[in-house]
């Protein structure tokens, strides 16, 4: 069994360095976040994929007439856009220049996203759910920024394509069969999947704190929103089985990056 767990973990060792050093898609800013990612899927292929899928959401909003229906909160999020978009310069020169979208969409969801190329959609349910404030908005947004501006679904694809590899890899190379298959799938998940997932949503949290504290809105409001996620969800899956990290993970980090970060905050207010 150790012998076999070795070369697993072996084979998946020498697809990851292959890859690992490939590019970064965003500078360091105050939070550094240039690291270097895998990125085996085509920019063009992810942003055709998120503009299809941005459409389709729309449309299917239009229809049920759920689509920036109040226009007072349109307007709120829209500003709060308007604000944080600037500031992605510091992250990505190009950034700025994208073709954003703001929509709202009025659902119970407590959601929000951002798309490759900034599309951007925000639910009524998380802004009454929270009873968010604008610099709260403001976080949940500039975490979903960040990861548009990280290509994160890019490198998830590219990851997945690569964990893929790796567990096919192993298993022809431990003679397994389908359920052995399957099973070192789910440890490849847990070992380089799940992590990988819940290390994208740390950096979100930074570069989007970070975002907000540029474009004037206090950084501790990041904090904020994370001790009402944790009032609001009594029940999380261990922080090793999730995909995210856990509630107080994220607390305790964004407390230390909201101090980091606040310099900017103040020198935004002037």
């Amino acid at each position: 069994m150790k012998k076999n767990a070795f070369i697993f973990a072996a084979i998946f060792a020498a697809l990851l360095s292959f890859t690992s050093c490939l590019t970064t898609t965003t500078n360091a800013g105050s939070v550094g976040a240039d690291r270097k990612q895998i990125l085996l899927v085509s920019e063009e292929e992810i942003e055709q994929s998120a503009q299809q899928s941005y459409a389709e959401v729309l449309q299917e909003a239009q229809k049920a007439g759920t689509l920036n229906r109040d226009a007072a909160t349109v307007q709120r999020v829209q500003k709060i856009a308007n604000n944080l978009i600037p500031q992605t310069g510091v992250f990505r020169s190009d950034a700025p220049s994208w073709n954003w979208q703001v929509n709202v969409i009025t659902d119970n969801t407590v959601n929000a996203w951002c798309m490759p190329g900034g599309k951007i959609v925000v639910y009524t349910g998380i802004i009454n759910g929270l009873k968010l404030t604008d610099g709260e908005l403001a976080a949940v947004m500039g975490h979903e920024i960040a990861h548009a501006l990280k290509e994160h679904s890019r490198e998830r694809a590219s990851q997945s394509t690569l964990q893929n590899m790796g567990v096919v890899l192993t298993s022809t190379a431990l003679g397994l069969k389908k359920q052995g298959t399957e099973m070192l799938g789910m440890a490849a998940q847990f070992t380089f999947g799940l992590p990988f997932s819940r290390k994208h949503e740390t950096e979100a949290d930074r570069m989007g704190t970070e975002l907000m504290a540029r474009a004037g809105y206090d950084p501790y409001e990041a904090v904020n929103v994370w001790k009402k996620m944790a009032s609001l969800s009594s029940e999380q899956p261990p922080e090793l089985l999730s995909t995210h990290p856990s509630h107080e993970t994220r607390i305790n980090d964004l407390q230390n990056i909201a101090k980091k970060v606040y310099p900017l905050y103040e020198a935004a207010k002037k």
